[in-house]
Formats: structure tokens, sequence, C-alpha cells
């Protein structure tokens, strides 16, 4: 994977020849950034993707959604994971159930109530066993459509809009009743991409999201390995010329 080269150069050996020669092609480390799917974000520090669904669910629509994608609702293992959630900016369109300043996503957790004397007294708990382990939230703040009858609450995270407030990482934990239709946030494993924004399956061959047609690739743990370039020729007769972006050896003539 390199820059083509399409200068025919002359060096002028000792006894006097013309060596003419000409580099098509000179290998460079090969580094890719695309690991998720458009409209995914990608954090290096746990190997996963991360997307915010605007369609207004209740959790356990919600939970059904991710699943479909092959992801969960999101859990975090460090604090570190969370900074990095509250950091992005979503593109959030306003919805009804958004408010213009602040952002509130159902999250993978769920608060069991214990006691519901004077305060209400429960613990949180990761709503999927399976996954690897997470911390848990705080207290939290009690959302107000609660009903009596209900044991189990659902995690809802807000963040804030505003690039200050969200780079200092402010944000808070609600408890609110799981039927309340809110956005969500999903998390799935990276994962391996062509350059047609296809996921390949493990063990596949792909030529992988960026800016060569011409690599073939293996997808090992969401990663490419052993990949292979095409070297190709340039376009014979024409002196000004553009590869296609998306297709090995197919080149546009830019001649008058």
């Amino acid at each position: 994977h390199g820059k083509e080269n399409v200068d025919s150069r002359h060096n002028r050996g000792r006894g006097g020849d013309t060596t003419r020669f000409h580099t098509v092609n000179v290998a460079q480390p090969v580094r890719f950034s695309r690991k998720c799917p458009t409209g995914w974000h990608h954090y290096e520090g746990t190997a996963s993707c991360y997307r915010v669904y605007l369609n207004g669910e209740n959790y356990w629509d919600a939970v059904q959604t991710c699943q479909r994608v092959n992801g969960s609702l999101a859990t975090f293992t460090a604090d570190q994971e969370l900074r990095f959630i509250l950091a992005q900016e979503w593109d959030l369109e306003e919805k009804a159930f958004v408010r213009k300043d602040q952002r509130r996503f159902w999250v993978g957790y769920q608060y069991v109530i214990t006691n519901r004397n004077h305060s209400l007294e429960g613990h949180w708990e990761v709503a999927y066993k399976g996954s690897s382990e997470v911390f848990l939230p705080p207290d939290p703040i009690f959302g107000t459509a609660m009903s009596e009858k209900e044991n189990v609450l659902c995690a809802q995270l807000q963040c804030f809009h505003f690039p200050t407030l969200r780079h200092h990482g402010l944000h808070s934990w609600y408890a609110e009743n799981c039927y309340e239709k809110s956005s969500f946030l999903c998390k799935r494993s990276q994962t391996c991409v062509d350059i047609k924004d296809n996921i390949v399956d493990e063990g596949y061959y792909f030529t992988p999201k960026g800016n060569d047609p011409c690599l073939s690739c293996t997808c090992h743990n969401g990663e490419p390995e052993m990949c292979v370039a095409a070297l190709c020729e340039r376009p014979q007769g024409c002196q000004q010329y553009r590869k296609d972006p998306k297709e090995c050896c197919k080149f546009t003539c830019l001649d008058p």
C-alpha cells in the first residue's frame, strides 16, 4: 500500500550509459481508522462501537433494537469509557423527548428496589448477564413517571449539549419507568467494515474501508490482517488521470 510514482526517471551510470527505471509502488505500513459501520463511534480502549438511536422507544424495545445490530444497551467498564461517551457529539435532532440543552439515553442497567419506606432503597444491576466486568452507577435521580407497583426501574444516562459541560464530563444517572420512551445508546464489538460500508464476518476476505481499493485482507477479531495489495499499471496513452476510490485499477483520463 503506497504512493504510485508515474514519473520515468533517468540515471546516468559510470560508463556513461543511461539507465531508465520506473517506480510502480512503494510499500508502506497500512493503517485503518475505520472499525465501525457508518453512524457508529469507535473507542480504542474497549475495541467497541457506540451509536445513539433517536427513535424514542421504551427500554424493552430498545434492547431488541440493539440486539438486531449484534449489540446491546451500553454498559461501561471504566471511567475512561464513560468520559469518551460524554465527550461525543451525537448529532441529535430535536425530538419531543429530548430537551435542547441535555440528552438522556437508555443504557444497560436496572435499579432493583428493595425497600419502599421513606426513601427508595435498592441497588443497580447489569441488565443482561454475560458482559465483561462493569462498574455500577452511583445513587440515581428517580424519574417522575413511577408507579408504586414497579420494583425494577431502568437506567438513563443524562449528558449535556453544551461543549464546555460535555468536555468536563458533567452527567447524571436516572432510574426511570421502563415504559417511558427515550433515545438509547447501543454498544457492539468493533468489526471489519469493507470499502462499501458492509460488515464482514470473521475469516472472510474483504477490501477495508480506506483509500486503497486494491487491498485484500482477512477479517480477524474485527481487524484486517494478512493484507495483499494489487499493483496497477498506469493507463496507456494518458498523461493525467484520476484513480477510482472504490474500484481497483479503474482510472478516469483527465487529458483534454
